[in-house]
């Protein structure tokens, strides 16, 4: 049986965002499993304008083709007012199909852990057919970043990352074969 392929979603493009630190360690926690192929998925490569503003055929279908070719997801998702970053929901938007019968895991931080964008994420993820799983990484701002800029996670956060991605991968296994 092939490696699944499961991509790591870089859920901002803001300047100065801290999500590509945080996917970074988190594909380098994956690839030592070696259980499966993992890849940072940057939305802000994707250039998606607000769903329906103009025309972007080209970009959704670029989107929507890398989402296809996934197997499962570890989002990466800071907290923003208390939900998820509208980029996010914006690229979760541009596809639909392509999210259908594949399982997510979620790695938040934020002040809180990132813990109510999260749970927001959850509710997306239903309603696009995605299974999320349970466990889940918490990121403190104030305790896993150095001057809240710099990732430093305590170590603790490895279980939660390798137990998500245990379950990824076992949902992910699974619903390939509804797929």
């Amino acid at each position: 049986m092939s490696k699944l392929n499961i991509g790591i979603i870089l859920g901002s493009t803001r300047q100065g965002r801290l999500s590509p630190q945080v996917g970074k360690w988190v594909k380098n926690i994956a690839d030592r499993r070696g259980d499966a192929n993992y890849e940072i998925v940057d939305i802000a490569d994707y250039k998606l304008p607000l769903l329906g503003e103009v025309d972007a055929t080209e970009q959704a279908t670029a989107w929507n083709a890398k989402i296809a070719s996934l197997d499962g997801f570890v989002f990466i998702v800071q907290e923003y007012n208390h939900s998820v970053t509208g980029s996010l929901k914006n690229a979760l938007d541009y596809a639909r199909e392509a999210w259908y019968d594949k399982a997510a895991g979620i790695v938040g931080y934020g002040s809180v852990g990132g813990a109510r964008a999260a749970e927001h994420l959850r509710g997306i993820l239903g309603e696009l057919c995605v299974a999320d799983v349970r466990t889940q990484a918490s990121l403190s701002l104030f305790t896993d970043f150095e001057n809240g800029s710099v990732l430093k996670p305590a170590e603790y956060h490895l279980a939660n990352v390798n137990g998500m991605i245990d379950q990824v991968l076992a949902w992910s296994g699974a619903l390939k074969t509804l797929r």
